[in-house]
């Protein structure tokens, strides 16, 4: 007999401390987006700009739900904002952020958060190097959407995009693919501790 589910593909973090089933994977969703939302309230005071907690979550609920959940997952975040709860960044909500200038890192996180998992569902996200590769290239994924909606919605030239929309962030976004790459691998172990130790091939 088959259970239905949302979950597509190898097993990840999530699916070694509960069981893949629709109501589950329905739970797991809804809670990744109300993660990212929570942490896109916070900021860490750094010069040259403070670090929101926003991507972390992105890269995170990626790794653990997987591609297709944690796709599903941004997806919420993204649609359930523009509808009017206010969990993006600075409390914001509303169509206009999503169909403005900055909207195009909201729509790369469903991307990014799809690359993460694919990449966490090949064991990725086990050790903290290739776990820190996985991370950055979900952030890179963010930014490949970003940068040219951001650049077409104000008309602004390839300097000023990425003055504006990728060098402010880079010492914060490689601080956060850090954190959630070291995070990943405690977090299996702490699962496979809990199983008895046993782990998938």
């Amino acid at each position: 007999m088959t259970t239905l589910t949302l979950a597509v593909g190898r097993p990840t973090l999530v699916d070694r401390v509960v069981p893949r089933r629709l109501v589950t994977d329905i739970g797991l969703v809804l809670g990744g987006a109300l993660l990212t939302g929570a942490l896109a309230q916070i900021a860490i005071p750094l010069w040259p700009v403070p670090i929101t907690g926003q991507t972390l979550a992105v890269v995170l609920v990626g790794g653990a739900l997987g591609a297709t959940r944690g796709a599903l997952s941004m997806l919420v975040y993204a649609l359930v904002g523009a509808l009017g709860v206010p969990w993006f960044s600075d409390g914001t909500a509303g169509w206009a952020i999503l169909l403005g200038p900055t909207g195009g890192y909201i729509v790369g996180f469903v991307f990014a958060a799809a690359f993460t998992g694919w990449l966490a569902q090949r064991r990725w996200d086990r050790r903290f190097l290739r776990g820190l590769l996985a991370m950055v290239g979900g952030s890179l994924v963010v930014f490949a959407i970003g940068l040219p909606w951001l650049a077409f919605a104000l008309q602004l030239n390839l300097q000023q995009t990425l003055e504006a929309g990728l060098y402010p962030f880079i010492i914060g976004g490689v601080i956060k693919a850090a954190l959630a790459a070291a995070l990943m691998p405690l977090l299996w172990r702490a699962a496979e501790s809990r199983r008895g130790g046993k782990s998938d091939r």
